[in-house]
């Protein structure tokens, strides 16, 4: 039936075609597909040479529109806080009577679970710990290894997982959450854009916008999946002395990939939920322990120094001009912020499907403010923890940074029980991997699917099967290089992706301004 909210005569799936079991989009499926294939062929046959190449593109981009980034950074942090105070936060995604369709702690679960439960897993020990030694310069070029220099490091990092990326998942998650439920336009990153561009976004201005979508979310999803699987084989070899070679990390690939295409076939409620309900559970279990076995005071101390040095160094964080630690907010806050944002089609698209009920006001305040508390609260218990050894030559992290994926281990083995906490570690970096690749797979076949929710269940699983076979094939014949490469070509959609994020602000704010209230 035509759609009603907007006078469109589109239909969802109208030009998609049966295949196989499956309902595809044509022609945003088969070119995806098609360019997807002769990336991964021309790495594996080149990885040097296409690492060299995408590192060229990612630097280029990064050295070049740093300015842009940060701008645009910024201005998506201010255009969220300024939606919670307008009336507009009043309107609901799927209308006055929609009702939410997963409890509030499932529903946060999810997001925080897809957004980067894996990353603070990842850095939330070795990222302060890299600015307090220097180990690639440090933020505002304090010196490293002194006071000024761990303040520092703890206010960096949570600029780098605060409000800043959150914003961007808030931007493109509500942006198609209004459009899909609010608009009955198709979930699928074109629908944002149909106050500006109307009827041409069913077109080829549409297509290419889902096509980068497909591309930064499939690439960073498999980048993820072989350097979490090279973190979890370190800390399997660091624990229990199992070889830390590529097999042990195709291993864990095929395991991940294994469970993601059961949890998919299940669907959001029975997959999906299910494993980001235990992620929380286990993630909450380990946080508290680390908070006791780090003398809880300190640890709520830590709390709110964290939060004040990011509340004061955000302002100079943010700016760009005129710095003199050019080479560290290239290499790490330009670098991240191209990162969120080539991610964000594939967040945002999750948190908006499963955020159909909730205000825009109570959107905005569930995906920025609290995920940003929780993250100093984790940032000041792990990372402070963290910095704590350092400073006080406690262990091997008093040498700095010498393996990222070893940091949290370092961490965990001067604190008591080590062993089953750097086990709970290990289950908890596979479980984040699992969440990532299954709700990753929903998106894109979601998107290739031309915005259908109930896509056949082969689609499904052929999205999480490419994933893992594309991540595990890179790794296992190009190694490092070629996975750095999927990562640099990730990173360099982040470039036009943040036009297109700055345009979808627009859209957004004058598709809310048509709703009545």
């Amino acid at each position: 039936m035509p759609n009603k909210a907007y006078k469109t005569d589109y239909e969802v799936g109208q030009d998609n075609v049966e295949l196989m079991g499956m309902d595809l989009h044509n022609p945003v499926f088969f070119i995806s597909a098609v360019v997807i294939l002769l990336f991964v062929v021309l790495t594996l046959i080149f990885p040097a040479g296409a690492k060299e190449a995408l590192d060229g593109a990612k630097w280029w981009s990064i050295n070049n529109f740093d300015w842009l980034f940060m701008l645009a950074g910024n201005i998506f942090v201010l255009f969220c806080l300024i939606l919670i105070f307008l009336p507009v936060g009043k309107i609901r995604l799927g209308g006055k009577d929609a009702k939410p369709e997963f409890s509030r702690i499932s529903w946060f679960s999810m997001l925080f679970a897809a957004g980067m439960g894996i990353g603070l897993m990842f850095w939330s020990v070795a990222e302060p710990i890299a600015y307090y030694t220097g180990w690639y310069k440090t933020p505002l070029g304090v010196e490293a290894n002194t006071a000024e220099a761990a303040d520092m490091a703890m206010a960096a990092t949570m600029y780098h997982w605060g409000l800043h990326p959150w914003a961007i998942y808030s931007v493109v998650g509500l942006s198609l959450a209004f459009f899909t439920y609010n608009k009955k336009l198709p979930l699928t990153i074109r629908s944002a854009f149909y106050p500006i561009f109307g009827e041409k976004i069913w077109g080829w201005t549409g297509h290419i916008i889902d096509m980068l979508a497909v591309f930064a979310t499939i690439f960073g999803l498999a980048t993820s999946l072989g350097l979490g699987a090279q973190q979890a084989s370190g800390g399997l070899h660091y624990l229990f002395g199992i070889d830390a070679g590529i097999s042990t990390q195709v291993g864990i690939i095929v395991f991940v990939t294994a469970i993601a295409t059961f949890s998919v076939i299940r669907g959001v409620e029975g997959g999906v939920k299910l494993l980001s309900n235990i992620n929380m559970f286990i993630a909450a279990c380990l946080l508290f322990f680390v908070i006791l076995a780090g003398a809880a005071f300190g640890i709520f101390s830590e709390f709110f120094s964290t939060a004040g040095n990011y509340l004061t160094n955000i302002i100079p964080l943010s700016n760009w001009v005129g710095r003199e630690d050019t080479a560290w907010f290239h290499g790490w806050t330009v670098f991240y912020w191209s990162w969120w944002i080539s991610w964000s089609p594939f967040v945002g698209m999750f948190i908006a499907r499963v955020s159909k009920g909730r205000t825009v006001r109570e959107f905005i305040l569930a995906v920025l403010l609290i995920p940003t508390l929780i993250t100093i609260l984790w940032m000041s218990a792990f990372g402070g923890s963290a910095m704590d050894q350092a400073m006080n030559n406690v262990g091997a992290l008093a040498n700095g940074i010498t393996d990222v994926s070893l940091a949290m281990f370092q961490m965990l083995e001067n604190m008591p029980f080590s062993s089953i906490t750097s086990f709970l570690a290990i289950v908890l970096i596979l479980v984040f991997f699992i969440t990532s690749s299954d709700s990753g797979s929903l998106v894109i076949d979601s998107i290739t699917a031309g915005g259908k929710i109930d896509a056949p269940v082969p689609q499904r699983v052929f999205w999480a099967v490419v994933e893992g076979l594309i991540a595990g094939s890179l790794l296992f014949v190009g190694g490092k290089e070629a996975l750095k490469a999927l990562q640099a070509g990730s990173v360099t959609t982040g470039l036009p992706f943040t036009l297109v994020l700055l345009v979808m602000c627009f859209s957004l704010y004058k598709g809310l301004k048509s709703e009545k209230l």
